[in-house]
């Protein structure tokens, strides 16, 4: 598997939050779940690490992955290899 630039890993975080903006249901768990506000995600959408919590926050739901994959046209392994090229989001290897 390829490694994902950090520049294209943020594309595809940035493509998340504005998933997330626009999802009425989810925006406000993420939300609860972060203790951000909405101006936190206008302020912060440049910070690598606030990307790193938003792909954190898709990747917690396999139907959360599918619908914004979905969403954006791109593969069910983006989010995870964008979080991997962000601060933070190293594969941590158990063995």
């Amino acid at each position: 598997m390829m490694t994902m630039t950090r520049e294209a890993a943020e594309t595809v975080a940035l493509q998340a939050l504005g998933w997330l903006a626009g999802n009425d249901a989810l925006l406000p768990v993420f939300l609860g779940a972060t203790g951000a506000s909405a101006e936190d995600l206008r302020a912060r959408a440049a910070e690598a690490a606030f990307l790193g919590a938003v792909l954190d926050f898709v990747m917690m739901d396999d139907q959360w992955i599918m619908a914004f994959c979905d969403a954006q046209g791109i593969g069910y392994d983006q989010p995870m290899r964008a979080r991997a090229a962000l601060p933070g989001g190293q594969e941590r290897h158990w063995t």
